[in-house]
C-alpha cells in the first residue's frame, strides 16, 4: 500500500460543482485526520478557492489546478471527447494517466466520464468494450452486495461475465473488506439448466477455470437484497433495470411509510417514539451512504459519484477511491484476467495439438 495517496477530483462536475465537491474533500480529510491523503482539485480556481476559504484545510493537503473549461452534464459523449480536452473532467483523468494521482472522482456526465476515461486510460480487460459500473446494494444481513454491470455494457457474453466476477470480487475485498467474497450470476432460476447460453457458459468457466473465486452458482433477483452472495454478476441491461426497480420500490416504501406515520395523532406519537430506530434505518439505506460507483476494467481507478450527491455522498465516493488506491485491486484483477486469457486459449491449443 502506498504511504501517500493523491486523489484527483473533477471539482466542477455534478449538479452543484465546488459547493459540494470542496466541502466533501474537507469532510473526508477531517474524518481521516489528513493521514496520507492529498487532493488535486481541477476547475475554476476562483470558485474553488472561495469554497476553500470557508473551510479549514491545510495548504499542503489540497492543490488547485485551474481550468475554466467544463463538460456539461447534458453533453453527448462524442462531443465531450472532441471538445473536452483541457476541461476539469479531462484534466482530472489525465492526472491519473500521468501518475500524478492514484485515482479520480467525478460527479459529472456519466457518458463523458466513461468515454474520456476509456480514451485516456484504456481498457485492461481483453474483451470488455466499456468499463463496467458497479453498484453497492445494502442487504438484509447488514452488509453490502455489489452488483455489476448496472448500465455500461448492454449485452455481455460469457467471457465478459467472468471478467465482471473477477473485478467485482477484487472490488468487494478492497472496499468492503470481505475476505473471499461469494459470487453469483443473476439468472431466472437457481437450477443449472436455467438461463441463456451466455450465463450457463460463464458458470462453467467460473467452476472449471481455476480462478480461485468462491463461485456459488446462479442467484435470483431477490437474492440481491437477501445478501445470499457478496457479488452479483449480470449484463448492464438487466443490472440497470434491477437497480432502477429497486430505487423505485425504495421511494414507494418511503412514501407509504411517511404517509402512515403522519396520518393521525396516534401515528405521529408512535413515530416520535420510534424516531431513533427510524433514523438508523434511514441512514442504512440513504443513497449518500453508498454513493460512489467505480468504473471497473480500466487501467486506472475512476469513481463516479451521483450527479446530485450532497457533500456526504461525494465524500463517500472519495473514500471508495482512496481505499481502491491503497489496495492491490489492479494487480489482483490483472492476474486473474491473465488466467482467463489462458483458460480461453486452452481449447484452441488442444485443437492445434
Amino acid at each position: 500500500m502506498p504511504d501517500l495517496v493523491t486523489i484527483s477530483v473533477d471539482a466542477m462536475g455534478g449538479d452543484h460543482g465546488p459547493a459540494v465537491t470542496v466541502p466533501a474533500v474537507a469532510a473526508y480529510l477531517r474524518r481521516v485526520g489528513g493521514a496520507g491523503v492529498r487532493f488535486q482539485l481541477h476547475g475554476d480556481e476562483a470558485t474553488i478557492r472561495a469554497e476553500l476559504a470557508k473551510l479549514s484545510l491545510g495548504a499542503d493537503a489540497v492543490e488547485v489546478r485551474h481550468t475554466d473549461k467544463v463538460v456539461a452534464m447534458d453533453e453527448k459523449p462524442a462531443q465531450a471527447m472532441r471538445r473536452g480536452k483541457g476541461s476539469s473532467l479531462w484534466n482530472a483523468i489525465e492526472a491519473v494517466k500521468a501518475g500524478e494521482a492514484q485515482a479520480v472522482v467525478s460527479a459529472g456526465n456519466t457518458g463523458a466520464l466513461m468515454a474520456i476515461s476509456k480514451l485516456i486510460l484504456r481498457m485492461s480487460a481483453h474483451g470488455l468494450e466499456r468499463p463496467a459500473i458497479v453498484a453497492s446494494w445494502p442487504n438484509m444481513k447488514g452488509g453490502i452486495t455489489a452488483v455489476l454491470d448496472v448500465g455500461a455494457n448492454v449485452e455481455s457474453d460469457a467471457e465478459q461475465l467472468v471478467e465482471f466476477a473477477i473485478m467485482g470480487e477484487a472490488f468487494v475485498e478492497a472496499v468492503h473488506g470481505v475476505k473471499r467474497p461469494r459470487i453469483g450470476i443473476l439468472n431466472v432460476g437457481s437450477e443449472d439448466m436455467k438461463g441463456h447460453e451466455s450465463v450457463r457458459e460463464a458458470a462453467r468457466l467460473l467452476r472449471e477455470g481455476g480462478f480461485g473465486l468462491a463461485y456459488e452458482g446462479f442467484v435470483e433477483g431477490d437474492d440481491i437484497a437477501k445478501g445470499t452472495v457478496d457479488v452479483v454478476v449480470t449484463d448492464g441491461f438487466t443490472g440497470n433495470i434491477a437497480l432502477k426497480t429497486a430505487e423505485g420500490v425504495a421511494r414507494y416504501i418511503f412514501a407509504q411509510f411517511k404517509g402512515a406515520l403522519t396520518s393521525g395523532v396516534m401515528a405521529r406519537t408512535g413515530a416520535l417514539l420510534a424516531l431513533p430506530a427510524l433514523k438508523r434505518m434511514r441512514q442504512r439505506i440513504d443513497p449518500s451512504a453508498i454513493n460512489g460507483g467505480p468504473l471497473l476494467g480500466l487501467n486506472g481507478i475512476v469513481v463516479k459519484s451521483h450527479g446530485g450527491a450532497d457533500s456526504r455522498g461525494f465524500s463517500n465516493a472519495v473514500r471508495i477511491a482512496v481505499e481502491l488506491a491503497r489496495s492491490d485491486y489492479l494487480n489482483k484483477v490483472g492476474a486473474n484476467l491473465n488466467r482467463l486469457t489462458a483458460v480461453l486459449a486452452e481449447p484452441a491449443e488442444e485443437t492445434a495439438k
